[in-house]
């Protein structure tokens, strides 16, 4: 540790620093953590994109590429051995399975403290059931001095599958900035007969990829639409995003000639604006940690539904917990809880009141800093 140093030096060391929930995160913290206190270092295992990088607005922060190529090689961890011994950090934080290797140069380069943070489960190993990974965790164990978890999921998995003593684990749960997104009045073009007063707007937002599993949402949907011939004109569905599963998605949709009713709005940045064209919000992912998105539409008094899976349970009001909820991949399940809103509007105003006061009560941005904040001084000190 630098004594001389007013600041505490962070070391944040993730697999890479583009646009990503776990990223997400991690610029909201580090832009709201005090500036007089910390200075930080995010350490790329492979590369970032500068203008995500671009959103962190402190100036006490330096961010450093490893440049490890694709495959197996360990001269990243040499390399990041030496960039730890030149730095010097209080604090080593390193997050998901990716970045967890890190935690070998950190040892050897005397970092003081050692923070590792599980933040959801990868596509290739949902749920945590891949033996060859619970032994890496398990290797690295010893080294680190506390865990954060997202979730209740995470924490029990460590405890249970990778025998972490429960002392050594802290929950922090993603915060959302209830400034930023809030209720109002969108001011974005939407397409023929979405904007209209009579629609139900259902949307979803995120890259589409497998992982996120957006073709549940839009067979759903689809099979509402179809079942509601009188409610066509009514039902509408926003998918915000891009990515490898956009070109099936549209067949799905044209096949069951249902153009009209779906607007495929591609990547934006203007999510709060979009989340405000919506009356529901869906989130049918395979895999999550604590998902930024479902915070961000509860910031908006969004009602929600969304899969049994990740943290999703442990962010939503209890008593919906049997209604909100649904299995992956179980359409009847999801158009069952999106009929809910059919024909019930005061559910809709009554469900969106609940949501944003439970949503500013929990899980804003202020009191998960706070939480990052009493972590590292109790770390350092």
């Amino acid at each position: 540790m630098n004594k001389k140093s007013k600041f505490k030096h962070i070391a944040h060391v993730v697999h890479s620093f583009a646009t990503g929930g776990l990223e997400n995160g991690l610029v909201n913290l580090i832009n709201s953590l005090p500036e007089d206190k910390y200075r930080h270092t995010i350490i790329c295992v492979t590369s970032h994109d500068p203008k995500f990088y671009a959103r962190i607005n402190t100036n006490n922060i330096q961010i450093i590429n490893l440049n490890k190529p694709q495959g197996k090689n360990i001269m990243w961890l040499y390399k990041c051995w030496r960039l730890l011994r030149t730095l010097k950090p209080d604090i080593c934080h390193t997050r998901n399975l990716s970045a967890i290797e890190a935690q070998f140069p950190a040892f050897l380069a005397r970092v003081p403290y050692r923070i590792h943070g599980e933040h959801g489960w990868d596509i290739f190993d949902i749920g945590g059931t891949n033996i060859k990974y619970q032994k890496v965790r398990k290797l690295f164990r010893p080294l680190i001095h506390k865990y954060v978890c997202l979730s209740f999921e995470s924490i029990d998995y460590l405890i249970n599958k990778i025998n972490v003593k429960p002392s050594s684990i802290v929950h922090i749960c993603n915060g959302v900035d209830v400034n930023k997104f809030t209720p109002k009045k969108p001011e974005v073009e939407l397409p023929e007969h979405f904007g209209d007063t009579d629609k139900l707007v259902f949307g979803t937002v995120g890259r589409l990829a497998e992982v996120k599993n957006q073709t549940f949402l839009v067979k759903a949907f689809v099979k509402l639409w179809l079942e509601n011939p009188h409610l066509q004109n009514k039902l509408r569905l926003i998918i915000v995003g891009d990515g490898v599963l956009l070109s099936k998605m549209k067949d799905i949709v044209e096949d069951a000639g249902a153009n009209t009713a779906v607007w495929f709005a591609g990547q934006r940045n203007d999510i709060c604006e979009l989340m405000n064209t919506m009356d529901v919000f869906v989130l049918p992912s395979l895999a999550e940690g604590v998902p930024n998105t479902l915070l961000e539409a509860m910031s908006c008094g969004l009602p929600y539904i969304a899969t049994s899976v990740g943290g999703n349970p442990d962010l939503i009001v209890s008593s919906h917990k049997d209604s909100h909820i649904v299995e992956v991949d179980n359409i009847d399940e999801l158009t069952a809880a999106m009929s809910l809103y059919l024909d019930d509007p005061e559910r809709l105003i009554n469900d969106s009141k609940l949501v944003l006061e439970h949503c500013n009560k929990k899980f804003s941005i202020g009191i998960m800093v706070e939480k990052y904040h009493r972590l590292y001084q109790n770390s350092i000190n």
